[in-house]
C-alpha cells in the first residue's frame, strides 16, 4: 500500500509549471533547452520530470542568479 503523504517521483510538465509559477508553454520549453532534464513516457509520449531533477535545477537557478546579482553589483558599483 502507497502512503499518500509521500512525494511523487516523477511529476507532469503541468506540476512543474505550477510548482515553478509559470506557464505550462515555459515548462515544456525548460525541458525543449536541456535546463531541465525529463522524460517521455508512454504510448503517448507524456512528458514526466523527476522530482530531484526539479529541485536540482531550482538549485542551479538560485546559483545562476546570485552569480547574475554579484557581477551587476559590482558594474554597478563601478558606475558611481
Amino acid at each position: 500500500m502507497q502512503n499518500r503523504c509521500m512525494t511523487p517521483r516523477f511529476i507532469t510538465l503541468a506540476d512543474v509549471a505550477d510548482t515553478l509559477s509559470i506557464s505550462a508553454a515555459q515548462a515544456y520549453a525548460l525541458v525543449r533547452t536541456g535546463e531541465l532534464r525529463a522524460m517521455k513516457v508512454g504510448g503517448r509520449g507524456q512528458w514526466r520530470v523527476e522530482t530531484s531533477e526539479l529541485e536540482d535545477y531550482i538549485q542551479r537557478a538560485y546559483a545562476s542568479t546570485e552569480k547574475y546579482l554579484a557581477n551587476n553589483e559590482a558594474a554597478t558599483e563601478d558606475t558611481h
